[in-house]
């Protein structure tokens, strides 16, 4: 990218590592004085949205917020060719499943709909007639077979392929006797020499050379749909749009958006080019990747402000790096003058961590605990159905002990219905020869907590267990503490791991540790 970009500094301006501007302010978002905020997120329903999706909707989102501003969400769907089934209500879907509510879009409707660049195709015609009408743009009637063989003796010579402008030399003799043989040719845009510079708001100030390295982009296809340049312009400029915040891919396509702009008369968005999302390594997000999908973090139990938490936190665009963010507060606390060009490396073995805190936090208010406690049991019968011993496992008092003892200690939901926790549920099959004792030890150990659960005016607090079962574990003669725990915790749990003893059995509440202990011991 640096070989196309030309850095404008304006006098005094300091320079900046690897092009990233020194000493924004937050003067210096282009926020015109009395214009509205409007952003958009527009993606093209190609695919399923990924994670690289997510962080741009992120941060246009929370930029609008930031600035009471409007979120549009947008569906660029003109090629229809590569067009995935389902990928745009599940673009809709995932969004709305991650708490970014679009105020605009092909669901919500809105002012400047349609939103689905198909049915928009009027309005690109429109502003293509008009470009022809200037000069700005020239028909072109070159054959596929034609520009693939341009494309092939470029890649042959190693040179970058790119159109040579064959039909913008046509007299309009030769257009006219063409356009009646071919009445609906492509239309191209007539690249000028001198592209206008901007200052991007992560970037700087940038001009790309355009008509030096490219050939005069299509705008408008034969079949009457538009290419990105012409039609993001056209829907940015109808729509309002006030900044774009976009990948920055796009950074070197700019400066040909602004000649569209400016060839039409039109004023441009300011533009803030947000760094790519790599993986830990630097490689870059592939879809390929069946693990960057949302619909994968949402079916393996992940929550979504964890997912919109760690792809903050890896990047900028906050004075702190820190782990358990809110949305609401990421709204507060983002200054789009502090993204840096530096690319975000996600780190998603960490994504188990962020989950934590996040469910923690949940548990923690009585509302979305509630909202908890219907998942896990809707959890604990899809996993187990027929193998619950009664519907007893799935009181909600019940359930939503096993999740407040369990907080801090689990990373997903999930992690409750996973093997290590089944015995929450279903009573485990242990034979006297697992407890790891002779039967006269293992009934006087046996003896002795039954005694210490029927004690008269007894709660049973994980405190007063640790401390109460040390006490009997003291008066057992050749039998060591841990012995004891381990063959209350086989008996309990059938497992030799697992949560503390005394935390098990307040979880199962007196009554199941009785049945359990007597049935270990009578197997």
């Amino acid at each position: 990218m640096a070989a196309l970009l030309k850095r404008v500094l304006r006098p005094g301006r300091p320079s900046a590592a690897l092009g990233c501007p020194l000493g924004r302010h937050e003067a210096s978002l282009g926020s015109d004085s009395g214009v509205a905020v409007r952003v958009r997120f527009a993606p093209s329903p190609t695919g399923f949205l990924h994670l690289g999706g997510l962080r741009t909707a992120l941060y246009n989102y929370i930029f609008a917020k930031k600035h009471q501003g409007s979120f549009i969400l947008r569906l660029e769907d003109t090629d229809q060719t590569r067009l995935v089934p389902g990928a745009a209500e599940n673009i809709e879907d995932m969004l709305e499943w991650a708490g970014i509510f679009p105020d605009e879009s092909p669901r919500q409707g809105g002012p400047a709909g349609p939103y689905h660049q198909s049915q928009r195709l009027e309005l690109y015609g429109q502003a293509a007639e008009a470009l022809l009408k200037t000069g700005a743009a020239y028909h072109c009637f070159c054959s596929p077979q034609r520009l693939a063989l341009l494309k092939k003796e470029a890649l042959r010579n190693h040179q970058t392929p790119r159109y040579d402008n064959r039909c913008r030399h046509l007299s309009q003799e030769q257009v006219t006797q063409k356009l009646a043989e071919n009445p609906r040719p492509a239309v191209r845009f007539r690249l000028v020499e001198e592209a206008p510079a901007f200052q991007d708001l992560v970037y700087g100030w940038s001009r790309h050379e355009v008509s030096s390295v490219e050939g005069d982009p299509v705008i408008l296809k034969s079949d009457g749909f538009p290419t990105y340049h012409l039609a993001c312009v056209v829907d940015d400029h109808h729509m309002g749009i006030s900044h774009v915040l976009r990948g920055s891919e796009w950074l070197i396509s700019t400066s040909k958006h602004l000649l569209i702009y400016q060839a039409l008369g039109w004023r441009p968005p300011h533009f803030a080019h947000l760094p790519l999302l790599l993986n830990r390594d630097g490689s870059k997000l592939s879809k390929r990747q069946g693990d960057i999908f949302l619909e994968h973090f949402a079916t393996a139990g992940f929550l979504p402000d964890a997912l919109l938490d760690i792809i903050t936190n890896c990047g900028s665009g906050f004075a702190e790096n820190q782990m358990g963010r809110t949305l609401p507060e990421m709204i507060t606390q983002f200054d789009l003058t502090r993204i840096t060009c530096h690319s975000a490396l996600l780190d998603l073995e960490k994504l188990p961590e962020f989950n934590r805190l996040h469910l923690q936090r949940l548990v923690g208010t009585e509302a979305k605990r509630r909202q908890l406690v219907e998942k896990l049991q809707a959890l604990v019968e899809e996993v187990f159905g027929s193998q619950l011993p009664d519907r007893a496992v799935l009181d909600p008092a019940y359930v939503e002990r096993i999740i407040l003892l369990r907080q801090g200690h689990i990373c997903r939901l999930q992690d409750l219905v996973s093997p290590v926790y089944s015995y929450l549920w279903t009573r485990p099959a242990v034979s006297q020869a697992q407890l790891g004792a002779t039967p006269e030890t293992a009934n006087e150990i046996a003896r002795r907590v039954l005694g210490l659960l029927e004690r008269p005016g007894m709660i049973l607090t994980q405190d007063v267990l640790n401390g109460e079962l040390k006490k009997l574990s003291e008066g057992l003669e050749g039998i060591k503490h841990s012995n004891m725990m381990k063959l209350l915790r086989v008996a309990l749990s059938g497992q030799l791991q697992g949560p503390p003893v005394a935390e098990m059995m307040v979880s199962l509440g007196p009554k199941e540790v009785r049945e359990r202990i007597k049935k270990a011991l009578s197997s």
